[in-house]
């Protein structure tokens, strides 16, 4: 009587297991159309935000990089970049300093180096 009892376990997980795969490949049905609703939404245009394209001016300065016009404070930090990839004043090792040319130490507050994100701070200093 024993061996029969224990041929009846076995006979019972197996039925169990089946049910599982069962459920895991209905909840996936479930998540697709919460991707198609994900995507559809950023079909809209976004809108600038008004405070980054207000015209800015810059100092005596920064307007020896940028120029003196008034400009977009977006359109400053990407004339300042291209400078800084002009004239190669990445830090070499690393590349998140920024090495201060004759230009740039006034703007930098007299340093040497500064940090990229230092950097947008001194150059939001010398904004009007």
């Amino acid at each position: 009587m024993a061996t029969t009892k224990s041929a009846a376990k076995p006979k019972k997980a197996s039925p169990a297991k089946k049910a599982e795969p069962a459920k895991k490949s209905a909840a996936p049905a479930k998540k697709a159309p919460v991707k198609a609703a994900k995507t559809a939404a950023p079909a809209k245009k976004r809108t600038p935000n008004a405070a980054f394209m207000k015209p800015v001016t810059p100092t005596a300065m920064l307007a020896a990089i940028v120029g003196a016009a008034p400009l977009p404070r977006t359109e400053v930090t990407k004339k300042v970049w291209d400078y800084i990839k002009k004239y190669n004043l990445q830090d070499k090792d690393n590349r998140r300093m920024i090495n201060a040319d004759d230009k740039l130490k006034p703007v930098f507050g007299g340093k040497k180096q500064v940090s990229m994100f230092e950097m947008t701070k001194l150059v939001s200093a010398q904004l009007k």
